[in-house]
């Protein structure tokens, strides 16, 4: 029986794995999702204070829809013999979708960089948010003023007093001109202290050093400064990009039995963009992805990667939230409106479970917009 194998547990292998089983219908087609996490972790829900909740068990949506999960971590991917090393098991495939993510880019050298904290992974969110359980003022500093490092110190901030530091000369750099007037004012309202042209070059016990040569109390010290897509990019190819992904073609095949998903995916977006390490690409692009997989060994035409509009929602904690539309982010609501919007998005992401019919529902939905605004009609769903 050909073999579909997924590499990840996350949105896009989750995606990929019911993009797969979409495609299958009734044929012969033996599907198998590799991860050593029992859960689908909701990442971009790990700054909240209680980031455990932010899972949904894996079997609660693979099971329904007739996919096999080996709780394995894959070593090496063999494209030459069309194997993966799966926890020291050889696993065959006739296709194989490497959805594997991407992780924080740790500081090298940093004296005391073992008492970093991250919300990168449930363990990073859940070790943080049992440091500091049950304190209130206490000291804080989050190094990147990023779209992480923003939501997490807007989060934090009403329980101690936050400092954000970060090399660029502006809040938010990667997010652009439009939203930044909101977010600098949320800051200020928030009472966080920001050092811009700054990082941090020690960690204590209870203390940071600046590259200023300051020294800041700190019961902790949070890390959300860069993103690079899983190792295991490698090799597929050489050829990476600078965030380490796998270039692909609009179908997401990357080589003859291989398609890439998710963030280890540098997936063209439209003429001038590429498809962004978030949940919002993620999603569709696991979706036609492991369609492709499966269609592709089933003789079916495969679909285009056709993503929905680009949009970014960012939570700033008691000062409410920001959403832009578009690659130049114009500020459609702010405040209270905003927050209500990413409390939608955050709902949006959880995938069905329990149901064959709506996960495979689901995953024929490509492209899907929802009406944030009386004002604005919605885009129509489409499977791509």
């Amino acid at each position: 029986m050909a073999h579909v194998v997924i590499i990840g547990g996350g949105f896009a292998g989750v995606w990929s794995a019911a993009g797969a089983a979409l495609a299958r219908g009734d044929a012969r087609l033996r599907i198998t999702l590799v991860a050593p996490n029992d859960d689908l972790v909701l990442r971009p829900r790990l700054y909240e204070p209680e980031p455990e909740r932010a899972t949904v068990p894996l079997r609660r949506i693979l099971d329904p829809i007739g996919v096999e999960h080996l709780r394995a971590a894959v070593r090496t991917i063999d494209t030459g013999r069309c194997v993966v090393d799966a926890g020291g098991t050889e696993l065959a495939y006739d296709r194989l979708v490497l959805a594997a993510g991407s992780a924080l880019v740790r500081p090298d050298g940093l004296p005391g960089a073992e008492r970093l904290f991250d919300i990168d992974t449930l363990d990073g969110a859940r070790r943080l948010a049992d440091h500091l359980r049950g304190r209130d003022g206490f000291s804080v500093v989050v190094v990147g003023a990023g779209f992480v490092g923003l939501e997490a110190a807007t989060a934090l901030a009403d329980r101690g007093r936050v400092l954000l530091v970060d090399r660029a000369d502006v809040v938010g750099p990667e997010l652009g001109p439009g939203p930044r007037p909101e977010i600098e004012k949320a800051l200020d309202e928030l009472g966080i202290e920001t050092r811009l042209r700054t990082t941090v070059t020690e960690v204590g016990d209870d203390y940071a050093v600046l590259s200023d040569g300051s020294r800041v109390p700190a019961d902790a010290v949070v890390w959300s400064v860069g993103m690079r897509a899983s190792g295991l990019t490698g090799q597929i190819t050489d050829e990476l990009d600078p965030l380490g992904r796998v270039p692909v073609d609009r179908h997401l095949r990357a080589l003859p039995e291989v398609f890439v998903a998710g963030d280890a995916a540098a997936a063209a977006f439209d003429a001038e963009h590429t498809a962004m390490q978030a949940c919002q690409h993620a999603t569709p692009l696991g979706k036609v992805a492991g369609y492709n997989a499966a269609a592709d060994l089933l003789g079916a035409p495969l679909r285009p990667f056709t993503p929905g509009r680009y949009v970014t929602c960012l939570d700033l904690g008691d000062a409410g939230g920001i959403f832009t539309r578009g690659w130049d982010r114009r500020v459609m609501a702010t405040g209270a409106a905003g927050a209500e919007i990413k409390k939608k998005i955050n709902q949006a992401i959880h995938p069905p479970v329990d149901d064959a019919a709506a996960i495979l529902a689901a995953a024929d939905r490509v492209r899907k917009e929802l009406p944030f605004f009386p004002d604005e009609p919605a885009d129509d769903e489409t499977a791509a």
